[in-house]
């Protein structure tokens, strides 16, 4: 069965180019010159693949891209221009863009960046499972210390409340986790659960994610759209990494949360709506506010209850546990048959400090496996942690921690000589997280 193709371009003798060119390579083409049939194509058919020109006479990619995205239709999607146009480059990869191709087209880049979003795809199925079995963590392996014993006794008092509540911890302690855990004890239970990440709402893109937007109140609002805050009706909006909110944004919010209506960007009607905040962070907020970044009405108005995820080096009675979970995980996600962890390396993995805490722990398990050449993961399968130690001795652990963040991510940028990848690795945050946070603290991405 060939596969598919949807080519967006109004340079006739171009497209008809391209068309040829992937017919012979053994995909279906349907080839449209405008952004209004466009939307047509993409809402009549199902395509592996969507090559669309920047500049289209009715519109343009971005939005295009912008209404796939809003729809829900994730197909890879790749952006072609023939203007060297660095920012409009940008804002399609933010919008979910897989790549982009400047003209003219050289067939083996071509050929080259189909195949990798090809292969992104079909990652996509294997990325949802992992997702949920992520999600599910807490549901089979809640911990049996005394310490996260009184977070959950924190759980069941304030569940039941309409109080909004601050969960507060370093990064990968679970506090989604807990999040969810208050709102599957709460009487909104059978309404929805939507998880918002702050650190990647810009102050542009921010108000229509959270309020929504009506079609025509921004040049890529194509379509009316509900925001999280009318999604959510009835449930639960759970705001991870608040901290990171644009100052002008974290205003919207109060205003909503205290009036509990939303006026969607471009209308002039408020609607009203019924949510309970949950709020996360790992960042001193309190600083913040002393810092003029984060408003302190809005501070007080998210935390009417606040809840402290510990760190697993402060919970380390818990880790063998967890080490087992993640390990029946691994086993599924590799197809692989590991069922012990020798008493040598679980002692080595106890000894470990963890600040990347159950996230880290999930990662080393998960590698551990793959390296294992039998049923049991021994120290000659922690390569990954024994590197850990190493460099910690030797003082390059620069874990982003609660402070000046921006002096730790500068700091990591010269020892990475300008590396984003490496300075992540240092800081031990991904690069999504890197770039959302230097843009926050408006630091230069290129």
């Amino acid at each position: 069965m060939s596969k598919k193709i949807l080519i967006v371009d109004d340079d006739v003798a171009f497209g008809v180019m391209l068309k040829t060119w992937f017919q012979k390579n053994g995909w279906e083409v349907d080839l449209v010159a405008s952004l209004d049939k466009a939307l047509h194509a993409a809402n009549a058919s199902q395509y592996e693949l969507i090559l669309s020109d920047l500049r289209l006479p009715d519109g343009d990619g971005i939005m295009f891209l912008t209404y796939l995205r809003e729809k829900k239709i994730t197909t890879p999607f790749i952006i072609m221009t023939g203007y060297a146009d660095v920012q409009t480059t940008v804002n399609a990869m933010k919008l979910g863009a897989f790549d982009y191709l400047e003209k003219p087209i050289i067939p083996e880049m071509l050929e080259q960046k189909i195949e990798l979003a090809l292969k992104q795809e079909a990652k996509k199925g294997k990325e949802v499972k992992k997702d949920k079995m992520e999600k599910g963590v807490a549901a089979m392996v809640k911990g049996k210390s005394s310490v996260i014993q009184r977070v959950y006794n924190h759980v069941a008092l304030v569940a039941p409340t309409k109080m909004s509540v601050l969960v507060l911890g370093e990064s990968g302690t679970g506090k989604e986790y807990i999040a969810r855990m208050i709102h599957e004890q709460s009487g909104r239970k059978d309404h929805p659960f939507i998880a918002v990440d702050c650190g990647s709402l810009s102050m542009e893109l921010a108000p229509s994610e959270l309020f929504g937007h009506k079609k025509g109140s921004f040049t890529s609002a194509i379509a009316d759209k509900r925001g999280v805050f009318e999604e959510a009706k009835g449930g639960t909006v759970f705001l991870d990494e608040v901290g990171n909110l644009p100052y002008e944004v974290q205003k919207q919010l109060l205003r909503s949360l205290q009036e509990q209506r939303v006026r969607p960007v471009g209308s002039a009607q408020d609607i009203d709506v019924d949510v309970r905040i949950i709020a996360a962070t790992n960042v001193d907020l309190e600083k913040a506010i002393e810092e003029g970044s984060f408003r302190q009405d809005l501070y007080h108005r998210i935390n009417e209850f606040s809840i402290e995820v510990p760190p697993l080096r402060e919970r380390i009675e818990d880790l063998e546990e967890f080490a087992y979970y993640f390990l029946a995980q691994a086993n599924e996600e590799l197809g692989k048959d590991v069922k012990h962890i020798s008493a040598e390396a679980l002692e080595k993995l106890k000894q470990h400090r963890w600040d990347g805490n159950l996230r880290e722990l999930r990662n080393v398990i998960r590698r551990s496996v793959l390296f294992a050449e039998n049923q049991e993961i021994t120290l000659d399968y922690l390569p990954v942690l024994s590197s850990h130690f190493h460099k910690s001795q030797e003082g390059d652990d620069m874990a982003l921690q609660p402070g000046d963040e921006k002096e730790q991510i500068l700091a990591a940028l010269k020892k990475a000589r300008g590396n984003k990848t490496v300075a992540a690795k240092l800081l031990q945050i991904d690069r999504k997280t890197l770039y959302n946070k230097m843009h926050l603290y408006g630091m230069d991405l290129t």
